[in-house]
């Protein structure tokens, strides 16, 4: 047989009930959920910045870093709504390599997925408790939703999970927020697809039920750049792509045209000192046109403490052991002037 079933895992309803979430905490979710839904719908001019650590690694550090936003965002509130990139699952291109930390805690020792399910949770947690700051996260997983269906404020859908018809048919079961980014080939009609799925009712099995969803509005799109057949990037946040999606936007039945914009990636090739470059272009776009304005809701940036990345073993506090992220002295400064330029 080819699966070893090592232990059966608790339900999302037990590790729910042995780490609740606070009253206090529920409510200041339910706020930052209300000042979200606003801005994706047009109702509130704000602009998001999901910003981050490519991987949310190591508790401390992630929770140090998030401390630095709580207090960047009392200085932008007018302007700006700040939303941490909590992401606990990372997607890994040949299955090697660190998988978040619902894999291994710690990532020098073997996976362990109990022990990871309750560090997820408790970091999620912490943003909202000790920060006031409600997360993002990647559902690399669609069975572990119901681990943080509480917690978290906005859900993005990986580039390689955004065909997949178990992704789309748990998305339109939620009520925040999620980003379906476009597929590494680039095809926007397969994201846009994904929206409609989303946006849609459904009937289907989810964790041995038999469940029905009402459709999520709030779906959106998320552009991360392309990859051609020659493995080239190929960005697209360029005006001329946000004309081109809001043209495909008008000839579907959506709700809520609405688009983020991942920095990194395909769009930076990921050279992560071009985020900078990026979200300036981004931000002078919507300057320029009242649609783009209308269409572009937010950026996602990924940012850590210290720039760049380390390998596993180095041990350099507040820096990425996946992919390279902008430090925090620039990341700082790039949301200030998105927040000037968010007039």
């Amino acid at each position: 047989m080819s699966f070893t079933f090592i232990k059966e895992l608790p339900s999302p309803k037990e590790i729910k009930e042995q780490y609740p979430l606070s009253t206090q905490a529920t409510a200041v979710k339910q706020e930052r959920d209300r000042q979200i839904r606003a801005i994706i719908t047009g109702e509130d001019s704000r602009f998001l910045v999901i910003i981050g650590p490519c991987s949310a690694d190591n508790e401390d550090a992630v929770c140090d870093y998030i401390s630095r936003l709580a207090k960047v965002q009392e200085k932008v509130s007018e302007r700006l709504l700040i939303v941490p990139r909590i992401y606990t699952n990372k997607p890994r291109t040949t299955g090697e390599g660190y998988k978040g930390i619902a894999h291994q805690p710690d990532p020098e020792k073997k996976p362990d997925l109990l022990a990871g399910l309750i560090a997820m949770r408790k970091m999620h947690m912490r943003s909202i408790e000790e920060f006031g700051l409600p997360a993002a996260d990647e559902m690399l997983y669609p069975e572990n939703w119901g681990y943080v269906e509480d917690l978290l404020s906005y859900v993005a859908i990986g580039a390689r999970s955004v065909e997949d018809q178990h992704h789309r048919l748990t998305v339109s079961g939620f009520d925040v927020p999620s980003g379906m980014k476009n597929p590494t080939s680039g095809d926007l009609s397969v994201m846009l697809n994904s929206v409609y799925a989303a946006q849609h009712p459904h009937h289907f099995i989810y964790r041995g039920h038999e469940v029905q969803t009402s459709g999520n509005e709030l779906t959106h799109v998320v552009l991360r750049g392309a990859v051609n057949k020659r493995g080239v990037c190929i960005p697209n946040y360029h005006y001329e792509d946000l004309v081109r999606l809001m043209e495909m936007y008008d000839k579907m039945d959506l709700q809520h045209h609405a688009a983020v914009i991942d920095s990194n990636h395909s769009n930076s090739n990921k050279q992560y000192g071009e985020q900078v470059r990026i979200v300036k272009e981004i931000m002078h776009n919507r300057q320029l046109s009242s649609e783009i304005c209308r269409l572009v809701k937010g950026v996602m940036i990924e940012s850590y403490i210290e720039p760049g990345c380390q390998g596993v073993h180095e041990h350099i506090y507040g820096k990425s052991i996946t992919d390279p992220c902008l430090g925090w002295a620039e990341s700082e400064r790039l949301i200030y002037d998105i927040a000037e330029m968010n007039r």
